[in-house]
């Protein structure tokens, strides 16, 4: 009898998903964030509306949530067009949790843990690990740091995909990839200066 019980609670956890909703609330992947710290990952969906608002602390588990800072409508502002409402997943680059927003034409199935073209990307990191993540994405191999003036304590542009800003104990780095374009600097630093301030 235990063992149909187990058996019965099992199946009811792994076969229930929640399905995605049309409120604008930020839904959560669960997947382990890559980090320093080895804290698991937890967050709580927030609305994506012009005022962000959390049932949660802006950080849980040890890792911010990004979705937090940035409202659907700012994302759709930067990559001009409509998206999605915004998605938890990992970023492995800044160690924390990427809040993944998409456009009519990015593929399908999204996957808020990878680069996808046609979204907007933001993360943040807070607290001692974000130096430390800054500092590790603009050194890697594959970055053309070029250092923009007036955001934060300093910022850098990678060369090719992302505005990457430290400001105090915050790490901010912002993708805007439009479908079918490259990913445009201006529509980075327009959505970073209505995210800074919330920082």
């Amino acid at each position: 009898m235990a063992a149909l019980v187990i058996a019965a609670a099992l199946l009811a956890a792994c076969g229930s998903s929640s399905p995605s909703s049309s409120s604008g609330a930020p839904t959560t992947a669960a997947a382990p964030v890559s980090s320093p710290s080895s804290a698991p990952s937890t967050s709580a969906p927030t609305a994506a509306t012009s005022a962000p608002t959390t049932s949660a602390p802006a950080a849980t588990g040890g890792h911010f949530n990004s979705c937090s800072v940035v409202t659907q409508a700012e994302a759709a502002s930067a990559i001009g067009e409509v998206v999605t409402p915004g998605v938890l997943g990992n970023a492995t680059v800044e160690g924390g949790l990427a809040c993944v927003f998409y456009g009519p034409s990015a593929p399908t199935p999204t996957n808020p843990n990878v680069v996808q073209a046609d979204s907007v990307r933001v993360v943040v990191v807070q607290g001692v690990p974000s130096l430390e993540w800054y500092n590790n994405y603009r050194t890697s191999p594959q970055v053309r740091a070029q250092p923009i003036a007036g955001y934060g304590t300093e910022a850098y542009y990678d060369g090719y995909a992302s505005l990457s800003i430290l400001k105090d104990d915050f790490y901010l780095r912002v993708a805007v990839s439009p479908a079918g374009a490259a990913p445009s600097l201006s529509d980075e630093e327009q959505l970073a200066t209505a995210i800074l301030p919330k920082l």
